[in-house]
Order: structure tokens, then C-alpha cells, then sequence
């Protein structure tokens, strides 16, 4: 498709913020309007529109297509998307740990730990450690007030924390990444922790770093949307 406006803008609207295309504000996938909270985020949905050239290129709309998911999706039904995060956070990637005797269960306790034992104190949980892959269910406390926790988020960051957390298989990380002071590419090596540890022992091949690069490029962006959502 050809590019089809000159002019991009962004202006307050009832509600928050919208990005227009010549003076035409911009619609969601689902028809509604696309209004968003803030003058950042809506800054970041202007940004894509841009750096359009005069063929549109309709992959590069990754914040565009969050905040539509937002609007449509989440805002229609957000303890369903709560739900859903609350699984990650039952089965907690950072919580299953390889056999004490194994060297990856060292390089997990090294990296995942801290992470792990400040996530606790900042939501003020308590989270069951595994060794092995036998489940062992979290504390009925924690996941009561992760659970709160998730209820209380606004439609935009919850649409970007579920992208965080399900790219980690982990809500530890997803909540950790929507904080303000986030170290966003620890965080992200964090989740690969595995897979890397893999690729070190049996080589790595172009195809798995493709993937993972695509989907570390995937947890930055969200974690931009999220950080924008607040202004």
C-alpha cells in the first residue's frame, strides 16, 4: 500500500491523547478510537507512522497493534488477561531450577536469584523454589496478591506486560520489566537463561540466534509500550 498522508500529529482528545493522520484522527483495528493515556505513548504511535516511507510496511506498526490490543482486547475483559498472566506466575520460569549437583543449577542461583529475591521484596511475596521439573504450588498469599497486583494495572500496561511475560514463561520477570528503573537487557538475558546455557554446550546456530534476537527486540519494545503508557 502507498503511503497516503503528509502530515502526522498528535493532540489531546477526550480521554488522553491521538495520533492524526492530516487532521484525521486514527482508528483502532476494531473501529474504536485510538485513544491512549498518555502524550508519550502516543508520541511512540506517531514515531511509526514517521518513519513510514511511501510503501507502508504494515510489520512496522509493533506499538500500533499493542495499543488496538489494548483498546479492543483488554479493556473489554482485563481479569481474563489477569488470569492468564496468573499461570506464568503459578509455574514461574525463575522459580524451577536444574538439580543442585548440575553446573546450570549454579549459573541459575548466580543470575535468577537476585532477581527473584528483589521481586519478593518489592511485591512483598514469597515464592517456592524448585529443583527439578516436579510442580510445587505457590503460596495461596503470593498469588493472592499477585493477583491484585495484576487487577490494578491499566489496559495498556497489562496488554504489554502479557507480551513481557509470556516471551519470559515468566511473570516475575514481566512484572520486574514495567518497573520504572528497569535494566531491561538483564532482565532479557535473564529469560534466555536456559537456552543460552544450551548454546554453549552444543554450539549455537544461525536460526536460534535469529529467534532470539526477534523476540529480545520483541521484550524491548514492550517494555518501551509500558514505560510510555505512564508517561
Amino acid at each position: 500500500m502507498k503511503r497516503f498522508w503528509k502530515e502526522v500529529a498528535v493532540e489531546q482528545a477526550e480521554g488522553g491523547w491521538r495520533v492524526t493522520l492530516d487532521g484525521r484522527p486514527i482508528k483502532t483495528q476494531g473501529h474504536a478510537p485510538q485513544v491512549v493515556p498518555t502524550e508519550a505513548l502516543a508520541e511512540l504511535l506517531a514515531a511509526e507512522w514517521r518513519a513510514q516511507g511511501e510503501e507502508i510496511d504494515p510489520t512496522a506498526f509493533a506499538a500500533r497493534d499493542l495499543a488496538d490490543y489494548a483498546i479492543d482486547m483488554v479493556a473489554a475483559d482485563p481479569s481474563a488477561i489477569a488470569d492468564k498472566l496468573m499461570r506464568y506466575g503459578e509455574t514461574d520460569t525463575l522459580c524451577y531450577r536444574a538439580d543442585p549437583d548440575e553446573p546450570l543449577h549454579k549459573r541459575q542461583w548466580a543470575e535468577w536469584e537476585p532477581l527473584l529475591t528483589a521481586f519478593e521484596a518489592r511485591e512483598n511475596v514469597r515464592m517456592e523454589r524448585v529443583s527439578g521439573i516436579v510442580h510445587k504450588a505457590q503460596p495461596a498469599a503470593t498469588l493472592a496478591i499477585l493477583k491484585a497486583r495484576l487487577q490494578a494495572l491499566d489496559p495498556f500496561t497489562l496488554a504489554a506486560l502479557e507480551v513481557l511475560t509470556s516471551l519470559a514463561a515468566s511473570l516475575t520477570v514481566g512484572l520486574s520489566a514495567i518497573e520504572l528503573d528497569a535494566d531491561i537487557a538483564s532482565l532479557w538475558h535473564a529469560a534466555e537463561l536456559e537456552e543460552l546455557w544450551q548454546a554453549e554446550l552444543w554450539g549455537d546456530e544461525p536460526l536460534a540466534q535469529a529467534r532470539r534476537k526477534r523476540r529480545g527486540a520483541d521484550f524491548a519494545r514492550a517494555a518501551i509500550f509500558a514505560a510510555a503508557s505512564r508517561g
